[in-house]
């Protein structure tokens, strides 16, 4: 290991850092006019994709926590993009729907990832490849920490 190596610049943290936080300002104006935060338009696109979801399927594919997610429920739900509905099958679970506004939204939002990519001034092959690399990291990192968890379980 060298002093070079701890130079802000090297640090692929930072650069993933820094890139979240300029694609989620790029993001910003697009989702100001629908009225949406980023995690918000997040839970939208699921329920977009997806439909009528439980909160702990939200919760996994967005991975977030339940203590992140039920404020952001809430958010949405006082805003009329959502309602949440204990299961008839079991009454501790509940399921999030969109409303008409939530399901009308998605009219409105659809300009927004075209937007967003021509603003990056990167190639469409060039932004998927990225997308993919950064979901093999991802999963890459999520299953080293499985490991280690699992080799230091009793």
């Amino acid at each position: 290991m060298t002093a070079d190596d701890l130079k802000l610049e090297k640090q692929v943290c930072f650069a993933l850092y820094a890139a979240s936080r300029a694609v989620t300002g790029l993001y910003r104006p697009a989702l100001d006019a629908l009225g949406l935060t980023y995690p918000q338009y997040l839970v939208l696109l699921v329920l977009w994709e997806r439909g009528p979801v439980l909160v702990k399927e939200l919760g996994q594919a967005l991975d977030l926590d339940s203590g992140t997610l039920s404020p952001l429920l809430k958010r949405l739900e006082a805003a009329g993009l959502v309602r949440r509905a204990r299961c008839a099958e079991d009454e501790r679970a509940v399921r999030i729907h969109l409303t008409d506004d939530g399901a009308a939204l998605r009219d409105r939002a659809t300009s927004v990832p075209r937007k967003l990519s021509g603003a990056t001034g990167m190639a469409r092959e060039d932004l998927e490849a990225l997308r993919q690399n950064l979901v093999r990291l991802t999963e890459e990192i999520t299953a080293q920490q499985d490991r280690t968890r699992r080799g230091s379980a009793p």
